[in-house]
């Protein structure tokens, strides 16, 4: 097993951590109506690019694969959207959702290479 500090590298892993952290996030929000609107939809797009993942790897053919990739990558520029409001409107103080910003962008940059490469024809994705 890697040690915690290192982020894994099984993306199946690495998307659950991810939906993990988004939960925890939500569950640490201020009790506020502003908060809980944008905290569900970040709860909501958060989650769910893990099932993407996952379905993307039951893909029957390769379109379909491409096309839950994109999905991923969707719902992670929505989830980086719903973090970006959360900070900007002042809800939360900026250092409390840099980290899980930062995962958001990373994953973001793995994914679209793993859809450049599959669009391209490699199998490295």
């Amino acid at each position: 097993m890697k040690p915690e500090a290192e982020p894994p590298f099984d993306l199946r892993e690495r998307t659950t951590l991810f939906a993990l952290r988004v939960i925890r996030m939500f569950t640490a929000l201020p009790k506020t109506d502003e908060a809980l609107v944008m905290g569900k939809q970040a709860l909501r797009s958060g989650t769910s690019v893990g099932a993407n993942f996952r379905e993307a790897h039951r893909a029957r053919s390769k379109a379909e694969f491409i096309a839950k990739i994109g999905d991923c990558l969707k719902e992670l520029d929505e989830t980086s959207y719903w973090l970006e409001l959360l900070t900007r409107s002042g809800t939360v103080p900026i250092p409390k959702l840099e980290s899980l910003q930062d995962e958001t962008q990373q994953l973001l940059a793995i994914l679209t290479t793993i859809s450049k490469n599959a669009k391209r024809g490699n199998d490295e994705g």
